[in-house]
C-alpha cells in the first residue's frame, strides 16, 4: 500500500485516484480517507486527480503516541503534498479535516494551492471562551472524552445513530450501512490518537489561519449540524475568510459527505470547474 514517511518516521497512508489537477481531501474525526469515497470516485471520474490520506493515528496510518495535534497534522498534510509534488491543488477539509487544512495554510501558505473548500468544518474556533462567547461549552467535549475512555465503541455507535448524521431527527432515515461504516472506520483509529484529537478539533483556534487565506474559498455547511453548529462553523468561517462563498444545506446534518453526497459532489465539481474556465 502507498505510504509517505514524515520527519518523525510516521507512515501516512494515502489513496491517489485519477489524473488531472489535484484535489486533496482531509477527513473528519475519528474516521479515515474511506469516508471520502463517494466524492473521491465522483471527482476522479470527472477529470481530477484525487489524493486522500489517513491522518496519523487513524485508519491505516501509524498510531503515533505523540503528534496528535493540529500543527503536526498540518505538517503531515504538507508531507503528502510535497512528496507527491502536488501543485495548483484544491484542498478540501471535512470537519476536523477543515482544521487540518486551515492550519496547513497558516503554517505553509498557499504556494501550492489554487482553491480551498471547508465542509462541515471546525474552524474558526469551536470552544466557548471569553473571546469566543458563541462557541460550544467545554463540558460537551469533556463528555465526549469521558465516553471515549469509558466505552469508545458505544460512543461511536451513539454518534452514528444520533447527531452525526441527524438520525435523531423526526423523519430521518440513515441506512444501517452508513452508520456501520462510521463505526468501523472509527474503531480503526488508535485509542490515544482519537482521544487526543478531541482537544485538537475543539480547542484549536484557527482564526489567524483563516486570515492568511488568499485563494478562492468555498464553505459548505448544513444548518442543522449538531456536531459543529452552523453559526460556530460555516457561517463564522465564511464571514472571516476574505471573499469566501457560503453554501448552506437547509436542514442538513454534520455528515453531509454521506447524507448529501450527490449534492456535495456536484457543488465541489462546479467549484473545481470554475478554476478551469
Amino acid at each position: 500500500m502507498p505510504y509517505i514517511s514524515t520527519t518523525d518516521k510516521a507512515q501516512i497512508f494515502y489513496k491517489d485516484w485519477g489524473s488531472g489537477r489535484p484535489v486533496v481531501l482531509s477527513h473528519g474525526w475519528p474516521l479515515n480517507s474511506d469516508s471520502w469515497e463517494a466524492q473521491a470516485l465522483f471527482l476522479a471520474s470527472n477529470g481530477y486527480r484525487v489524493v486522500a490520506h489517513d491522518r496519523r493515528g487513524h485508519g491505516r496510518s501509524t498510531q503515533t503516541w505523540d503528534g496528535n495535534e493540529m500543527d503536526t497534522y498540518a505538517d503531515d498534510l504538507a508531507a503528502v503534498i510535497d512528496t507527491l509534488d502536488l501543485r495548483d491543488a484544491t484542498l478540501v477539509g471535512f470537519s476536523t479535516g477543515g482544521g487540518e487544512v486551515a492550519r496547513y495554510l497558516g503554517r505553509h501558505g498557499t504556494g501550492r494551492v489554487a482553491q480551498v473548500v471547508l465542509v462541515s468544518a471546525v474552524p474558526p474556533f469551536m470552544l466557548k471562551t471569553g473571546d469566543n462567547p458563541d462557541g460550544v461549552p467545554i463540558e460537551v467535549f469533556d463528555e465526549i472524552r469521558a465516553g471515549s475512555l469509558a466505552d469508545r465503541s458505544q460512543l461511536y455507535h451513539d454518534l452514528a445513530d444520533g447527531p452525526f448524521f441527524g438520525n435523531n431527527r423526526d423523519g430521518a432515515s440513515v441506512s444501517a450501512g452508513i452508520r456501520d461504516a462510521f463505526w468501523l472506520q472509527s474503531m480503526a483509529s488508535g485509542h490515544r490518537s482519537a482521544y487526543e484529537c478531541i482537544a485538537a478539533f475543539s480547542a484549536t483556534d484557527f482564526r489567524a489561519d483563516l486570515d492568511t487565506i488568499d485563494v478562492p474559498t468555498l464553505v459548505i455547511h448544513g444548518d442543522d449540524d449538531q456536531v459543529v453548529p452552523f453559526t460556530v462553523g460555516g457561517k463564522a468561517s465564511a464571514e472571516r475568510i476574505k471573499g469566501a462563498r457560503l453554501i448552506t444545506y437547509p436542514g442538513a446534518p454534520h455528515g453531509i459527505t454521506d447524507t448529501h453526497k450527490v449534492q456535495l459532489g456536484n457543488d465541489l465539481l462546479s467549484f473545481l470547474n470554475e478554476k478551469e474556465r
